[in-house]
């Protein structure tokens, strides 16, 4: 009973999905509000469905009544999430608000499916999350004070990611994080979010030559404090973020040839200076002349992909414990061995619907400074994305960066919320901006 279960399921999981996403899409095409909200509406009841399908599945085969508790546990935070996130914030991106959802949802799915108690910490530390960057919003819309304190953001920023440097713990040859109490965390991960805040500051008071020089000399900083830690991965991120950046505030398209070549003269200059890069290249280049050592993790990601096909093999059907590091880096290896392909895709483009709708907030906005940081932190977004899955399935080489919200991690979901609500503050800024002069237009017609 319980194998029909799992194959029904797995179809089933993978219909949901698949209509969800298509209102991810269809969302963009709607001009009414109230065609929006019906879309939103119909992705919830999917992404309940499934994640009621999928947890019924987890505990048929483990057996433990925790596991449903847990599941209970979840749902209450989900609808709390939603409603309430709606109820103090009346022109919430509901859109933004049902895939912090159904990214969450299919991280405790996969987390609970390969190690229930870290999912349990995992669902903590979102919630503790949750609440703390719920205000995030509200500040956003108040404080115009965040524009003049652009030395606060780098000095700060270096600062941390020194500490890390000449202090911090070493994991798979990089130093990544700093131990305080107990609790240890990633600097890295929330400096990007004052890094981009630095040089949407300093392009938002002037793109004069001095002033780029300047924050491309601080911005060069910050890549070298990551590059002597060792932490490739979130280089690779904050380098493309600044020249993205500069490239939108200038729109001169020599800073972005320069800086795309100085971009790969030091690639060429980290594989020859750092043997865990020489060997993440050559696992990338052929994993299977050295399958039982280097390439052992991307032959096992490879498999796994394979393994599952189109369709999957079904929760607890396949072996996604046997990639190394699979709940973090590899997440998306495991999601596409069990839950398939398609599920996959469908994950990978619910992310692009949240940078389709960065973008889209970027380019409402008319300060310059709130354009540069919706459009900054889009990029680290994406590009963080494009890292994680591009290393899964041997497009690139792996980087060790997480998928944002999917992947375990404490201070990559904390970072991820942060991001994801400064953007929701910038969307119900300009939603508030824009029902002002609605009112005004009336106004004026009813004079």
């Amino acid at each position: 009973m319980t194998n029909l279960v799992v194959e029904v399921s797995r179809y089933l999981i993978i219909l949901l999905i698949a209509i969800y996403t298509y209102y991810n899409f269809r969302f963009f095409s709607m001009k009414d509000q109230e065609g929006r909200d019906l879309a939103c509406s119909r992705q919830l009841v999917c992404m309940f469905m499934l994640h009621f399908l999928a947890n019924m599945v987890i505990v048929l085969n483990t057996g433990l009544e925790s596991l449903a508790l847990f599941y209970g546990a979840q749902v209450i935070f989900f609808l709390c999430y939603i409603y309430l996130y709606r109820f103090f914030y009346r022109n919430v991106s509901r859109l933004l608000v049902n895939n912090t959802c159904m990214l969450l949802c299919t991280s405790f799915i996969m987390l609970t499916r390969l190690n229930p108690s870290r999912a349990m910490r995992q669902f903590v530390i979102v919630a503790a999350a949750a609440v703390i960057t719920w205000i995030i919003p509200l500040i956003i819309d108040r404080v115009w004070q965040l524009a003049k304190i652009p030395w606060i953001y780098c000095g700060l920023g270096l600062a941390l990611l020194s500490a890390v440097c000449l202090l911090g713990n070493t994991s798979y040859g990089a130093q990544l994080s700093i131990s305080i109490g107990g609790f240890s965390f990633q600097p890295s991960e929330f400096v990007k979010i004052s890094f981009v805040f630095f040089v949407a500051t300093m392009f938002y008071r002037s793109t004069d030559f001095k002033t780029i020089a300047v924050t491309t000399a601080a911005a060069a900083a910050h890549v070298l404090v990551l590059a002597a830690s060792r932490d490739l991965g979130n280089a690779l991120i904050y380098f493309v973020s600044y020249l993205m950046m500069l490239f939108v505030a200038t729109s001169n398209w020599f800073y972005l040839g320069a800086g795309a070549a100085g971009g790969a003269g030091a690639a060429v200059a980290a594989y020859h200076m750092f043997s865990h890069v020489r060997r993440r290249i050559q696992a990338w280049r052929d994993p299977w002349s050295d399958v039982d050592d280097i390439g052992y993790q991307a032959a096992q990601s490879l498999f796994a992909i394979g393994t599952g096909g189109w369709f999957g093999m079904g929760l607890y059907q396949g072996m996604p414990e046997k990639i190394p590091v699979v709940d973090k880096d590899f997440i998306f290896s495991a999601v596409s061995e069990e839950l398939g392909g398609i599920y996959a895709l469908c994950l990978l483009f619910i992310c692009v619907g949240c940078f389709l709708q960065f973008m889209l907030i970027a380019t409402k906005m008319q300060a310059m400074f709130y354009k540069l940081i919706a459009f900054g932190l889009g990029t680290v977004y994406i590009t963080q994305v494009f890292l994680t899955v591009g290393g899964a399935t041997k497009f690139i080489p792996s980087t060790g960066v997480t998928l944002p919200f999917v992947s375990y991690g404490g201070s990559s979901v904390l970072a991820t919320f942060i991001l994801f609500n400064i953007i929701q503050g910038l969307y119900i800024l300009k939603r508030g901006e824009e029902e002002e002069d609605e009112k005004d237009q009336a106004k004026s017609q009813g004079q």
